[in-house]
């Protein structure tokens, strides 16, 4: 049973950048494929960005993509999403996904792919 808790959410104004970190513990963190989603106000869950267990694959959102960056960190059991030029729309929570894999394409990006998820982390952008 993988546990997830996200941090580096906050307020920050449009064009400014955050970094929001994923910790993960009870697992052995280089057997999952990760994941990051956001949830706005009224809306449902969306994709944001994915990564292979081995960080060797990431994928993103058309609507994020070129400013938005996954990484990982194995040795640390820490998944990374650097969001810079934040525009008012990326205001959401947002929230890390685990999923075991470590298949050449174990990277997911639908919402019923993943098993275990964080609690989330708050993210606004002033305009």
């Amino acid at each position: 049973q993988v546990q997830l808790v996200e941090s580096g959410g906050g307020l920050v104004q449009a064009g400014g950048s955050l970094r929001l970190s994923c910790a993960a513990s009870g697992g052995t963190f280089s057997d999952y494929a990760m994941g990051w989603f956001r949830q706005a106000p009224g809306k449902e869950r969306q994709f944001v960005a994915a990564i292979r267990w081995d960080g060797g694959v990431t994928d993103y959102a058309a609507s994020v993509k070129g400013r938005f960056t996954i990484s990982r960190d194995n040795a640390k059991n820490t998944v990374y999403l650097q969001m810079n030029s934040l525009k008012p729309e990326d205001t959401a929570v947002y929230a890390c996904a685990a999923r075991r894999g470590r298949g050449s394409f174990s990277y997911y990006v639908g919402v019923y792919d993943y098993n275990y998820w964080g609690q989330g982390t708050q993210v606004t952008v002033s305009s």
